[in-house]
């Protein structure tokens, strides 16, 4: 299905560039484009002047030697450009799904094992009022209180953090941050966790309370195992399955959905660039960098598939199977 859903989506945002009311001309000439003159040499430049069928062809064409067009606005290079935000919205995503990892999967256990006590009304009302604070908000408030709070009242260094910016290129092993960086990255990956983290720790609570009360749970207790061993060595694994779908995911979607939070701390990544781009109807930055993400999501969600088996043995894979 990887190749379908691929086509199917390359081709629905060129139908949708070519429909949506306005044109790139426009932008790219700005008040010179009244002049009849200037329009066709734009549009010729750019490829525009030819019918539909023919762009459709010529960008498929483009893509299959991995040319992702050139910008209108900027006259440059999708590819470069792709090279460039890339990296960024990557580390981002990934020191997001950390967070969300560690926080949402203990918070959902522990909330599980010990169901009615306070840890678990602590974990049930706080990821609620998580996911209904909006994520500029927090990222203003998360700005604001180890940010600009700390600077004007004179904390120790640790205390604070830089509210803008990546802080520098300095990475070790492309995502493990510098001396110089690290605080830089801390405030937005956990704004951009915090939805994703709340949503994981409530579905964990869900699933881990299911699989505690399986027939399979009680006979190992029963053999004399501890609730540790019961919980981590034969729950665990098999409330997890729906989990890894949602994280698995979320990868992508942390990729491609972190515009606000890429505003809100001036981060330069894919997000911004490509709300940037729809804002100057600059169809091949769109078109480019969101093929990238589809791709991405394909391929992680191919990967999540597979993981199946891992964290279920009865889950097999090969020919034949009915699994």
């Amino acid at each position: 299905m990887v190749v379908p859903v691929v086509v199917g989506a390359v081709s629905l945002l060129f139908v949708v560039f070519y429909i949506v009311p306005g044109n790139p001309v426009d932008s790219l000439a700005g008040e010179r484009a009244v002049n009849a003159d200037t329009r066709r040499v734009v549009e010729a430049k750019f490829g525009l002047d030819k019918p539909w069928y023919v762009q459709y062809g010529k960008y498929w064409q483009r893509l299959s030697h991995g040319d992702l067009g050139r910008s209108y606005a900027q006259g440059r290079s999708v590819n470069t450009m792709l090279k460039e935000k890339a990296p960024n919205s990557i580390r981002l995503a990934v020191w997001a799904l950390g967070i969300e990892v560690l926080i949402g999967i203990a918070a959902g256990v522990l909330s599980a094992v010990r169901r009615y006590s306070f840890l678990d009304t602590l974990t049930t009302v706080s990821t609620t009022m998580v996911v209904a604070v909006p994520v500029f908000v927090l990222g203003y408030l998360l700005q604001y209180m180890v940010g600009v709070y700390t600077f004007q009242h004179n904390y120790p260094t640790w205390a604070r953090f830089p509210v803008s910016g990546v802080g520098g290129d300095h990475w070790h092993l492309f995502l493990i941050p510098a001396a110089d960086t690290w605080k830089s990255v801390v405030l937005p990956a956990i704004t951009l966790a915090s939805v994703s983290t709340a949503l994981v720790a409530r579905m964990m609570r869900t699933t881990m309370l299911e699989v505690m009360r399986a027939d399979y749970m009680r006979t190992a207790a029963a053999k004399g195992l501890s609730r540790t061993q019961v919980v981590f060595r034969h729950g665990l694994k098999n409330a997890m399955i729906p989990v890894v779908t949602l994280i698995g995911l979320d990868l992508a979607n942390l990729i491609g959905s972190a515009v606000l939070t890429e505003t809100v701390f001036s981060w330069p990544g894919m997000g911004t660039t490509i709300a940037t781009a729809i804002g100057a109807l600059d169809s091949p930055v769109v078109q480019g960098f969101t093929i990238v993400l589809v791709i991405a999501y394909v391929l992680i969600n191919l990967l999540v598939d597979v993981s199946y088996a891992f964290f279920d043995p009865r889950i097999r894979y090969g020919a034949g199977s009915a699994d």
